[in-house]
């Protein structure tokens, strides 16, 4: 049997190849970025493909790579490049994936020590077919980080744990990342068709779990816009999360990956998306980044440091 080509749509994507086409719209002059060419850019996907690493940044088709990857900030995607879920909107590829390799969390720390992170971003595919969800590879993986690189904060951005015993969660808390991340991607009305696999109210527990395992971890979540959500489900989001003392909402546009992937339904307007910034800060965030290209990973360090600066503010003024 010939070894599987992730570069063929109907490989890469075997879940989608029966859906119908759907045209993708012109992108708006504010949704568009320069091709990458700059000298960091090659030398941070040298160091990626030295370590022999996946990046979210490629197999997700983030157009901010050009740029991420010119300050040599590249976000690490551990436990393979194939995942066990069919997400409509997701680029990654799906289908089984290969048995875990031991030796990655120490080939993700040493390229994190080579590019001098001061703050990396480690998320995965999401593996169904492992006992735990790949959470002790996590944990693992930022040892190994911690005794390469002490001086780089982590941020993970794990999948949902659903088919896990609560240990897996318990897990990847107890390793002490500085930042947990858990995206609800979009509102709960368009689950059934966005994320056929995942379970809305499971994710939005997973993330109140982790402030009850450590009230001090900074956490994290953020949803796509432009997928057919309402501005009203879009503020119940913000209220849901806020009741899950989520501290970090990012809220970027969602781009159609092929046209077989979940339509646009519309192009957000940049002014929205303060708009939705505005409402967010009222509604007591730490943090929001609410922009058309805003992705959970994007200046992901500076986000951090701006993080733990507004919590010292708030406990400041008590």
């Amino acid at each position: 049997m010939a070894p599987r080509d992730l570069t063929i749509p109907e490989q890469r994507h075997p879940e989608k190849a029966h859906r119908p086409e759907t045209p993708r719209l012109p992108k708006p002059g504010w949704i568009r970025v320069k091709a990458p060419t700059s000298e960091g850019y090659r030398a941070t996907r040298a160091i990626i493909r030295e370590n022999r690493l996946t990046t979210v940044c490629e197999e997700a088709g983030c157009p901010n790579v050009g740029e991420c990857w010119a300050q040599g900030h590249a976000t690490m995607m551990i436990m393979g490049e194939v995942c066990t879920r069919g997400c409509t909107f997701c680029n990654v590829a799906t289908g089984r994936p290969q048995a875990l390799d031991a030796f990655e969390p120490g080939r993700v720390a040493a390229a994190v020590a080579k590019l001098g992170l001061a703050h990396v971003v480690i998320t995965s595919v999401d593996r169904d077919d492992l006992a735990d969800g790949g959470a002790e590879h996590f944990a693992q993986t930022i040892r190994a980080i911690r005794h390469r690189a002490p001086g780089t904060t982590i941020e993970v951005l794990t999948p949902d744990f659903l088919r896990c015993p609560p240990a897996a969660l318990e897990t990847v808390v107890a390793a002490r990342p500085d930042v947990f991340n858990h995206n609800l991607e979009t509102v709960p009305g368009l689950y059934p068709e966005v994320r056929p696999g995942a379970r809305y109210f499971h994710s939005l527990r997973l993330l109140q779990r982790v402030k009850e395992l450590d009230p001090g971890m900074f956490t994290k979540s953020g949803i796509m816009v432009g997928l057919g959500e309402t501005r009203q489900a879009v503020l119940q989001v913000m209220d849901d999360l806020r009741a899950a003392e989520v501290d970090f909402l990012t809220i970027g546009q969602y781009l159609q990956p092929t046209p077989r992937h979940h339509a646009v339904a519309r192009f957000v307007p940049p002014d929205e998306f303060a708009a939705y910034e505005t409402a967010a800060r009222g509604k007591g965030f730490l943090m929001v980044s609410a922009t058309p290209l805003t992705r959970s990973s994007y200046h992901a360090g500076e986000d951090f440091a701006r993080l733990r600066a507004a919590r010292a503010e708030r406990l400041a003024r008590g």
